[in-house]
């Protein structure tokens, strides 16, 4: 647009009148474009916690032997499968912004039966992981104030961090995100600097076994579930400035950050570096590590937890409100706090039953039915947001043969993953893991037959996302409307 022009339009908006019935964002209680990159970035590194997974990872492969080399390859293959799913979202986080991340963007690629399944899955793997991450900060900062063996500490201490995580994400993201990334960092850095030491033996007791699975399906499992939280950006779309160009890059640039971290975790367990990370933190100052070495790190792994807890807090709360939105689930947790503008009835939700799951979760080193469970779970919320990315490309006409070729790698890896995990789970007898994964495959179908017949206004519901609102438009410039459909309608001048 030229000067002239332009100018033409300020003059013409100036005296324009203004509209008598404004049209807003369906998710305008949340705060719009008050977001940055940075905090974005926060957001997505504190649910994968790469400083606490590195520790696991090195320890996975210090016990993997001779088959170093082969889980090191495993490491890389599952970093690269989540790399196309990033790709896949990318599709939706360039043209939309939802507070319901994967769960709306699904909704826009397959049918509501999906989407469902799709919202079952990130709710129960987000809790799942999330019960996993407080237990553990409760349990590490348990040894870190020297009670372990106090009956009760760890849960009271679980109690004690879930409340403090609820109070700072009602308080409000800026804050949160921030202090996220400070920690991450800064732990991330200490451990890096550990696994460039001289090599040094595991103790001997630091042993992993892989079951239900077998070693390398268990590594790109574990991988995938230490990945688990890279898209949370997502969930803040209409928050962030710029959305539909700062998620996006969030979420293709720390899947490979932290893949690239996990990388070199895996390197050194199997080439016998991380031993004195591993020995340290694992196995405390009866390693021969130092008592000053053991707290720094017992302080900067239990920091990392901490954040995951909030991070995951963060992220499933926007979950639990856009659902609520949608009526897909009770009304009460669309309640937005009216300063903070964040969903405190839905981050209390996702606190509190995060806490009540750390009462039967025992903190370990070796991942069991559990761990296995949460892996699969969300691996098929990605994998369907790999097929939704290739329907809804389908759909608008903008497919390309990279989108293709990308929708469709994505799509079989993710599909042949579940496969082998599920063929793996059965010949380890793991019949719980089974029928979890078929419960789970009908959840939406349930889910959808329930609504249809108590709430059928919803199921049009579901998918929202954040949309224009008018004091976006330039005045007298165009004008919105509600259509029947309840959908958002832009009118040209004079219409």
């Amino acid at each position: 647009m030229n000067t002239s022009a332009l100018r033409a339009a300020l003059q013409h908006a100036a005296v324009a009148d203004p509209p008598e019935v404004p049209v807003y964002s369906p998710l305008r209680a949340l705060g719009r474009r008050q977001l940055t990159p940075f905090d974005l970035a926060g957001q997505s590194m504190s649910t994968m916690a790469p400083a606490t997974c590195m520790v696991f990872t090195a320890l996975w492969m210090s016990s993997a032997g001779s088959r170093g080399v082969a889980g090191l390859c495993a490491i890389i293959g599952a970093t690269l499968v989540m790399a196309l799913v990033a790709l896949c979202i990318r599709q939706f986080t360039v043209r939309l912004a939802a507070s319901g991340s994967l769960y709306s963007f699904v909704a826009h690629g397959l049918g509501k039966r999906a989407t469902l399944t799709a919202g079952a899955a990130l709710l129960v793997g987000y809790l799942g992981v999330s019960v996993s991450v407080l237990s553990y900060a409760g349990a590490d900062l348990a040894e870190l104030v020297g009670n372990p063996d106090i009956p009760g500490a760890g849960i009271l201490l679980c109690a004690g961090i879930g409340v403090a995580v609820a109070l700072v994400a009602i308080r409000g993201v800026l804050f949160a995100t921030r202090l996220i990334l400070v920690i991450e960092v800064g732990t991330v850095a200490l451990i890096l600097a550990m696994l460039l030491r001289a090599p040094e033996p595991v103790a001997a007791d630091l042993t992993v076994d892989p079951a239900p699975f077998g070693l390398l399906v268990f590594v790109a499992m574990q991988t995938v579930l230490n990945l688990a939280g890279f898209e949370s950006a997502a969930f803040f779309g209409p928050e962030a400035r710029r959305p539909l160009r700062t998620v996006t890059r969030t979420v293709l640039i720390t899947p490979l950050l932290a893949g690239t971290l996990y990388i070199i975790a895996g390197w050194a367990g199997m080439s016998g570096h991380a031993g004195t990370l591993v020995n340290a933190y694992f196995g405390g100052t009866a390693s021969g590590a130092s008592p000053a070495l053991v707290l720094l790190v017992n302080i900067g792994v239990c920091s990392s937890w901490i954040a995951s807890t909030l991070g995951f807090a963060q992220a499933g709360s926007r979950l639990l409100y856009s659902m609520s939105l949608e009526r897909v689930i009770p009304s009460l947790f669309e309640k937005v706090h009216p300063r903070w503008r964040t969903p405190y009835a839905a981050v209390g939700l996702f606190v509190g039953a995060s806490f009540l799951g750390t009462l039967w979760h025992t903190p370990g080193h070796a991942p069991g039915v559990y761990d296995a469970v949460v892996e699969i779970t969300l691996l098929l919320g990605y994998t369907l947001v790999a097929f939704a990315a290739l329907r809804f490309l389908h759909r608008i006409g903008e497919h390309t043969t990279a989108t293709r070729i990308t929708g469709v790698a994505a799509a079989v890896a993710g599909s042949g993953l579940l496969l082998f995990a599920a063929a793996d789970a059965t010949r380890s007898g793991a019949w719980l893991y089974l029928a979890w994964c078929a419960a789970l495959g009908v959840s939406g179908i349930v889910w959808f037959a329930v609504l249809r017949r108590y709430r059928p206004r919803s199921i049009d519901a579901i998918g929202v996302f954040d949309s224009v609102e008018t004091e976006d438009l330039l005045p007298g410039a165009a004008s919105l409307r509600i259509d029947a459909g309840g959908r958002t309608v832009l009118t040209p001048p004079g219409r």
